[in-house]
């Protein structure tokens, strides 16, 4: 077990309910600002920056998704707030699902954003090894530059530019952490199946990056499934109004 990261947030909004949300990976809570904006009047809600992300401190020992969850669970802890709904998007997933299998009690209800339960595979651990090799020799904004139009339906977007910007933020030692963190994570279909929490999973239509088969692994009664047309990998980007739709009526229901 790694030291704990101390974490930068934002504490925002009124209501009786309180959302946390949780960025992906080479983002920060700034992905989340047309969300909050929307939401504020209704629900109280809490956005971190992971460890190495936006305005948080990097760390450079090794460390885990069950370490960054820990991280979550200390800033809930700071802020004396008993019962979240968490939404994590893609690494914020990864994170969301941890945090459910250690904490269930802090929960009100999960959803994962773009995300999966599942574990790499070997390509896609090969493909984090790529990466790293990509930062170590030609740093994180190059690295950033080749990612971010994947993560969108379409390349031209012109939200991609804003969103480098946030990911230039991100230092070296966050990035290449949090690839080993998700090359190294653990299969967690167990917790969607075994959960007595709603779950509210939301898969884009064209996503590049996690197709709808690797969102939705798990049927039940207590889970919900959303396809969201039009979207990549950033709905709360390319279609916040309907993503807060879903998400007030997740929350409002559960």
């Amino acid at each position: 077990m790694t030291e704990s990261s101390k974490l930068s947030y934002i504490d925002t909004g009124k209501g009786n309910k309180t959302l946390l949300l949780i960025h992906g990976f080479c983002g920060s809570l700034e992905y989340w600002n047309d969300i909050v904006s929307k939401l504020k009047e209704e629900y109280r809600i809490v956005a971190v920056d992971l460890r190495g992300h936006g305005e948080s401190e990097p760390i450079d020992a090794s460390f885990s998704i069950e370490d960054m969850a820990n991280d979550v669970a200390s800033v809930l802890e700071e802020l004396e707030i008993d019962q979240v709904y968490m939404f994590g998007h893609s690494l914020g997933g990864y994170i969301t699902l941890a945090f459910a299998d250690r904490f269930p009690g802090k929960l009100s209800g999960f959803s994962l954003v773009h995300s999966t339960a599942f574990p790499d595979d070997e390509a896609g651990k090969e493909g984090r090894l790529k990466s790293i090799e990509t930062i170590e020799a030609k740093g994180v904004p190059d690295f950033i530059d080749g990612l971010l139009p994947k993560l969108f339906a379409h390349s031209d977007d012109t939200r991609i530019e804003p969103m480098k910007q946030i990911g230039y933020k991100t230092s070296e030692s966050g990035a290449i952490g949090s690839l080993h963190a998700m090359r190294s994570r653990v299969d967690r279909n167990h917790v969607l199946k075994t959960t007595k929490l709603p779950v509210l999973l939301i898969a884009g239509e064209h996503d590049k990056v996690i197709p709808a088969e690797k969102t939705f692994s798990v049927k039940g009664n207590h889970i919900q499934e959303i396809t969201l047309e039009g979207c990549g990998h950033m709905s709360m980007q390319e279609s916040p109004r309907r993503l807060v739709e879903e998400i007030r009526r997740f929350v409002d229901t559960n």
